[in-house]
């Protein structure tokens, strides 16, 4: 039902020792990294009408693996792949345009900035997935472990093609190893609303 896609730097392994036997980014499940000739205008996706220049705004995107740091459960063949800090992309501010998603701002900033990630799109659900990013992938470090994004301090109740941005957005995307309870995520932010109600 889902259609796996990724990138990363072209001769890097794409990280995928499930799928892939160590070969480089490129093959069946990964395309390398290049942009595709097209447009900045087609990339964001938000409608623009031609001569007319899109309105630029701002988000805070950072990538952390922070509990990845020094854990045993980690597959030992990921361990060099974790940063001494668990820092794969400081915090910094990002450009976006109207109607982009936190999907398509990590999208563009990891390709541009060359780290790996792979997604899986699902058409019935008109979602993506994000499977790995800096070759750190779901289950790497147990049947809990994956990657999770948190907007503003609250872990959405949505899938990240989903929740669209707002200018001034926190965006940041975390290695979890037990379904988000060791990073924060105790609760969603739907749970967050019915207990406010």
């Amino acid at each position: 039902p889902g259609v796996r896609q990724g990138y990363g730097n072209a001769g890097a392994l794409c990280g995928s020792l499930r799928g892939c036997a160590q070969r480089p980014c490129g093959g069946a499940e990964s395309a390398p990294d290049e942009t595709p000739n097209v447009s900045a205008e087609t990339l964001s996706g938000a409608g623009v009408v031609p001569g007319v220049p899109e309105e630029v705004l701002h988000a805070t995107l950072s990538v952390t693996c922070a509990v990845l740091v020094g854990n045993t459960a980690l597959d030992p063949e990921k361990a060099a792949l974790v940063p001494d800090d668990g820092v794969i992309f400081p915090a910094a501010s990002v450009e976006f345009y109207p109607g982009e998603s936190v999907f398509n701002l990590l999208s563009r900033e990891m390709r541009k900035n060359g780290i790996h990630m792979e997604f899986k799109s699902s058409a019935a659900y008109r979602t993506s997935y994000i499977e790995g990013i800096g070759n750190l992938y779901e289950f790497d470090a147990g049947e809990l472990s994956g990657w999770m994004y948190r907007v503003n301090g609250t872990f959405p109740n949505k899938g990240c093609s989903s929740y669209l941005l707002s200018d001034g957005d926190t965006v940041e995307w975390v290695y979890t190893c037990d379904l988000g309870k060791d990073v924060g995520a105790e609760q969603t932010a739907a749970e967050a609303q019915k207990n406010d109600d």
